[in-house]
Order: C-alpha cells, then sequence, then structure tokens
C-alpha cells in the first residue's frame, strides 16, 4: 500500500478545516499548523503534500488574509469543498448551559452565534480555533466556560454537546481551498470535464429518484489593471462575457506596493484613487478556447494563473415527501444538512 496523503490545515484536531481535510480525502494524514501561513509553508518544504484552507463564508464573507497568503506564495489551487458549519455549544460533561458564564471560541464563530449568545447573557472569549476553545475547556476544568465547536471536537475532547445547531443562520456554509505545489495540467484529470454524476436515492431500500449531477471546472485568476484608462475593468470582464464564460466571484484587495494612483484628465490637480488586485474565478477550464482566448484579449498589467479544480456545487433533491439538502464533495455525494421526514440513503454509481 502506497502512503497516506499529508494534509495541512489551520488548528487542532477538531477544526472545521480538518473535517474539510478529511472530508476531501477522508484516508488522509491530517497535519495540524499553528496557523495559515504555517500550512502554506508545509506544502512548499515538502512537508506534506497538499493544504486546506477557508477563503469564504457565506455568512462573514471572504477571508482577506487567506487571499492575501494566495498571492505571496506558490502553490496552486487544485480542489474546493464546501461544508455546512454546524455549531454546537459545548460544555464539561453534567454542566447545563444555564451554568455559564463565558463562551469561547473563534471569533468568527461567536459572531456567526451572536443571537443565542446574546440570549445566554455570557461573557465571550476570542480563540485562535473552535478546536482550541474545546480544548481549553477540557483542560481547564471550569464549569461555567463553554465552547462553541464541532460535534466531532466535543467527541475529541470528552465534552457534552449543550446544544446544536446555535448558528444564526441554518445554511451556514464555508468554502475551503485544496492547494498543492503543482498546478493539475490541462486535460489530464477530472475538474477540465464536464462530468456527470448519477445519484439513486431510496427511502427504506425502495428506489424514489434519480438524479444527475454536473460538476462544472472553475480557473481562478489574479489580476491588476493598467494605469489611466477609464472603464478597464468593464474591459477586462467583458473579455469573458463576449465568450459567455461566467464569473462566479470576483475579489477586489488592495495594491499594497502602490495603494494610489493620481487620476489627472483635466490637469487640474487630480484625484487619488486606490489600486487594486482582482481575484476572479470563471467557470471554464484552461484547456478549453473560450478561456485561452479571453485571457489572451485580457487588457491588464500583470497576470497571475492561481489554478482549476471542479466547482464542488451544492444542489436540492425534492423527492415527495424528501427534501435534502446534499453536497457532492470529492469521491461521492456527501449529506451535509437534512430536513428529511424518512431515512434516506445515498448511492453513488
Amino acid at each position: 500500500m502506497g502512503q497516506k496523503v499529508r494534509v495541512a490545515y489551520k488548528g487542532l484536531p477538531g477544526a472545521y478545516s480538518e473535517d474539510a481535510a478529511l472530508k476531501a480525502y477522508p484516508e488522509c494524514e491530517a497535519v495540524p499548523c499553528d496557523d495559515f501561513a504555517t500550512t502554506f509553508q508545509a506544502v512548499e518544504s515538502w512537508l506534506v503534500d497538499k493544504a486546506v484552507l477557508p477563503i469564504e463564508s457565506s455568512v462573514l464573507g471572504s477571508i482577506h488574509r487567506n487571499y492575501d497568503l494566495l498571492l505571496r506564495n506558490k502553490l496552486h489551487i487544485v480542489g474546493e469543498v464546501r461544508m455546512l458549519i454546524n455549531h454546537c455549544l459545548l460544555g464539561l460533561p453534567g454542566v447545563r448551559k444555564e451554568e455559564l458564564k463565558g463562551v469561547m471560541s473563534h471569533p468568527q464563530a461567536l459572531l456567526q452565534c451572536k443571537m443565542m449568545l446574546t440570549d445566554l447573557g455570557v461573557a465571550t472569549i476570542s480563540v485562535d480555533d473552535t478546536a482550541t476553545a474545546a480544548k481549553a475547556v477540557a483542560l481547564k476544568g471550569k464549569r461555567d466556560i463553554g465552547a462553541i465547536a464541532s460535534s466531532r471536537a466535543a467527541n475529541i475532547y470528552g465534552l457534552d454537546i449543550l446544544a446544536e445547531g446555535i448558528q444564526d443562520e441554518d445554511e451556514n456554509i464555508t468554502r475551503f481551498l485544496i492547494l498543492e505545489r503543482d498546478p493539475i495540467i490541462p486535460g489530464t484529470d477530472r475538474p477540465y470535464k464536464v462530468e456527470k454524476k448519477h445519484l439513486f436515492i431510496y427511502n427504506f431500500h425502495e428506489f424514489v429518484d434519480e438524479f444527475i449531477y454536473i460538476l462544472l471546472p472553475q480557473t481562478s485568476i489574479v489580476f491588476s489593471l493598467e494605469e489611466g484608462n477609464r472603464g478597464v475593468l468593464f474591459k477586462a470582464l467583458g473579455a469573458f462575457a463576449l465568450r459567455n464564460i461566467n464569473l462566479s466571484k470576483i475579489e477586489s484587495r488592495p495594491l499594497k506596493q502602490c495603494p494610489l494612483r493620481v487620476v489627472d484628465d483635466l490637469n487640474d490637480g487630480g484625484d487619488k484613487h486606490f489600486e487594486y488586485l482582482f481575484y476572479i474565478d470563471f467557470e471554464a477550464s484552461m484547456a478549453d478556447p473560450r478561456a485561452q482566448y479571453a485571457l489572451e484579449n485580457l487588457q491588464v498589467r500583470s497576470l497571475r494563473m492561481c489554478g482549476s479544480c471542479a466547482q464542488n456545487l451544492c444542489g436540492i433533491i425534492a423527492c415527495g415527501r424528501l427534501d435534502v439538502f446534499f453536497e457532492l464533495g470529492f469521491g461521492g455525494p456527501w449529506l451535509m444538512h437534512t430536513m428529511v421526514l424518512d431515512p434516506v440513503a445515498f448511492v453513488h454509481l
């Protein structure tokens, strides 16, 4: 047997990033790192094979620190995972949530559970990640301190789940990127194909319905614009629109080396505007001639390819009394969240 794939993530065992790593590669060896920068370094120094890091939350938006790290480092995007985040309130065995006076967790988790925390009237304590909070509660042994983390973290650190699904928004989804040293070469891997997957749904072993799922290729780039011309962003985006390529994401970040530019069309003093880098995800692979032509005609000052992968899309199945929210992940379908009146099994063909 070959060696296990080693995947770096930020945090301790039980962190949501570790969940994402295990979801993408169920048989992998997940390697914890102190911070996001260290996960990049672990891959670049060949200590691990891949890294998994969060890039966007459906509730709180983009994680700008990781966009900056993408640009500073030389790793390539080769995949993504989208996970439903189901926060739990954890405490020492036998503790009731009414006994808590303080709750610790990652700052984003605390924000995502603000209504529950307000109702409890507890103080909030920020720590590096949710699993760190769970471990701290277990080690300190204080009955009046709880943690917000995953149910898996509760099992790892021997804590009770005092409440489950405590986030303000039920559909709280985080998008994670999978990074490697080498890019996927066009035409040699799944992300460059439009691929159909069949999902067969059974209710107590009785066939209910069939759903065909289509994976779409996605490419990520970063560019900066030419100076001094009006409408340059419009023209840049038009290179994709003219070729019927959909943009699934656009994110701007200030250009730190040259944050300001002067606009002086009338020679009367000029205005200072921010210079930006633009991160773009578009729904095409670099094996697609449309994408090649679009980039050839992209009028920009600088351009960097960040990588390509298959979009890990979400979908809805409604079959009679069944209403199932699922995600097709790497290696098969993954049940994210269910609102099911009868037990359901997914079988992947």
